[in-house]
């Protein structure tokens, strides 16, 4: 009995889609949980801002132990090789190269005739398979194309050594049958398809999605896109149960367990559902607490500087200096330093800046019977600027107010609150992290009013943003 390999397409596709909207850490999270879910393949967006978008796949890909880590690339030899070099340090990297194949779509997209289009295919999967030797070609909208181009595309694939060919039906226009029959055919014209994988990816426009997969895997198909999270594709949860409870009939089966699948999607759709990323500092969906990674006085600069680039900083020489001598002088204390503790060190000891911002004041409202209010007066170099917002607790208000005034929304990677001193007159230290373009700034501040101390690290942070950008 043969394995199909169940490839999930959750956060590739949510980038499409306006219903949902990750942050950095969930993406990182959905990974985590796809991987211990036993997917055969985890699907990423590509790259189209350089910087922000290599950050986010090594994260990714330094997170994903077992799972196939699978990146599309554009038609061109430049993309190519960006996206292999943020992807090279997966334990199981592919490479995908998506290629529009109808006429109306060839042109659209690719801007490309049909025998271009060929070429462009063949160069770019022989260029990814000169890297990895996992190298995908997905014909894009394969349904509606001319049927002897989609067999000369394919050919061309194979020939340049894809060793993945996956058929979409974009249009999710075949029915089950339809959709066997075509693939039937594609094999009888293309012998060659018998040498790979065949994958396919059906939309699911007539609500026939998990049905026509099946259909497919009963045509020889040896890989299916699906998503955890309902985004107009075939069902995980669906898939793997049919192939769970119909192995004989289907003469198949997949690796992926039901054992842990209501838990973690249930998960993802949490995250996915959270829908505050355009509106909320809080926007964060991912519910399990950091991996905790402890040091001591033994690890030298290199270790805590790793450690560092894990959570998502990126120290220059000179600050990775003074973060590692404030680490030493804390280790010397304790047998043990925590990540939350080393990010308290990162905060107070690198990349101090002077003030672009400063808090003048701040008035807040907040009670069980009415939203909370923040009014913030805060003065950028010479010039006193305000804002008065509502938000979700007197914290998000007052966030949102400083994301007001500064004109931009952050992503809040991290908010942790703790008393430095006891008593009713208790000193209260914040540490905000926010998220920019890919790099994350740790601001810390220090009040006896916990909503002070935590507009102070939030500006204490934005200093440091707005520092690096007119430095």
């Amino acid at each position: 009995m043969r394995e199909v390999r169940i490839s999930d397409v959750t956060m590739k596709q949510s980038g499409n889609t306006r219903e949902v909207s990750l942050t950095f850490k969930e993406k990182l999270e959905m990974a985590k949980l796809l991987d211990r879910l036993g997917v055969a393949v985890i699907e990423a967006e590509g790259i189209t801002q350089t910087k922000i978008d290599s950050l986010r796949i090594k994260s990714i890909a330094s997170s994903v132990k077992n799972s196939v880590l699978a990146v599309p690339v554009a038609l061109d030899a430049e993309s190519v090789q960006i996206t292999w070099k943020a992807l090279k340090e997966a334990k199981r990297p592919r490479l995908q190269v998506p290629a529009a194949v109808s006429p109306a779509q060839m042109e659209y997209v690719h801007h490309l005739k049909a025998q271009a289009m060929v070429t462009a295919i063949a160069d770019t999967v022989s260029a990814c398979r000169a890297l990895t030797e996992d190298v995908e070609f997905i014909a894009d909208d394969a349904t509606r194309s001319d049927p002897e181009f989609l067999c000369q595309a394919v050919r061309a694939a194979i020939g340049a050594g894809a060793g993945t060919v996956t058929i979409c039906d974009a249009a999710g226009t075949m029915l089950p049958q339809e959709l066997r029959a075509f693939l039937e055919s594609l094999y009888e014209q293309v012998p060659e398809l018998h040498d790979v994988t065949l994958g396919v990816s059906c939309s699911n426009d007539l609500s026939m999605a998990d049905a026509s997969a099946v259909a497919a895997v009963m045509s020889g198909a040896g890989e299916i896109k699906a998503a955890a999270y309902p985004v107009n594709i075939v069902s995980l949860a669906g898939i793997v149960r049919i192939l769970q409870n119909k192995q004989d009939v289907c003469g198949a089966y997949c690796r992926t367990g039901l054992t842990e699948m209501k838990r973690i999607t249930d998960q993802i759709r949490w995250m996915c559902e959270t829908g505050r990323s355009s509106r909320s500092p809080f926007d964060n969906g991912v519910d399990d607490s950091q991996t905790e990674v402890t040091l001591t006085v033994h690890d030298d600069l290199a270790a805590v500087m790793k450690e560092a680039a894990r959570m998502g900083y990126d120290l220059s020489e000179e600050d990775g200096t003074r973060v590692y001598e404030a680490f030493l002088r804390i280790a010397k204390k304790k047998e043990r330093v925590s990540s939350r503790e080393l990010e308290r060190v990162i905060a107070s000891a690198a990349m101090q800046v002077p003030s672009t911002y400063v808090l003048e004041s701040y008035v807040i409202n907040s009670g069980n019977v009415l939203t909370s209010t923040a009014h913030l007066k805060i003065r950028r170099n010479e010039e006193e600027l305000e804002a008065v917002t509502l938000g979700d607790g007197p914290i998000d208000a007052s966030f949102l107010a400083i994301e007001k005034i500064a004109g931009q929304h952050y992503e809040l990677d991290d908010f942790q609150i703790q008393t430095v001193t006891e008593g009713r007159d208790a000193m209260g230290e914040a540490l905000v992290k926010i998220r920019h373009e890919g790099k994350v700034y740790a601001g810390r501040g220090i009040s006896t009013d916990i909503i002070g101390s935590s507009i102070r690290a939030y500006i204490n942070a934005l200093n440091k943003i707005v520092y690096e950008e007119q430095g």
